[in-house]
């Protein structure tokens, strides 16, 4: 069993940039893929990025790509997603997810989830 807690929400800027953060819990965290995704009110769940078990693969969804950095650090336990150029489409709860599987980098099929943290415009 996993669990995951997701901090570094809160109220942003338009414009600005955050970095969330994901930490895990227990030894086989450095052998999963790690995902990030977001929820907005009134629409479904969508994948934001990706990484693999090394950091070798990563992937983001179209609308962040450029403007965002998905990272993990194996010995803390712990992925970091940072976010730049922030738009009104970027607030949303954002979760983090852990896939058995770290082969690759996937939209879909994660096992374990976090409950999630809240990104919302200040302004």
């Amino acid at each position: 069993q996993v669990q995951l807690v997701e901090s570094g929400g809160g109220l942003v800027q338009a414009g600005g940039s955050l970095r969330l953060s994901c930490a895990a819990s227990g030894r086989t965290f450095r052998s999963y893929a790690m995902g990030w995704f977001r929820q907005a009110p009134g629409k479904e769940r969508e994948f934001v990025s990706g990484i693999s078990w090394n950091g070798g693969y990563t992937a983001y969804t179209d609308s962040v790509k450029g403007r965002s950095t998905i990272s993990r650090d194996n010995a803390k336990n712990t992925v970091y997603l940072q976010m730049t150029s922030l738009i009104p489409e970027d607030m949303a709860l954002y979760y983090c997810a852990a896939r058995v599987d770290g082969s690759g980098v996937f939209t879909s099929g994660y096992q374990y989830w976090g409950q999630g943290t809240q990104v919302t415009d200040s302004s």
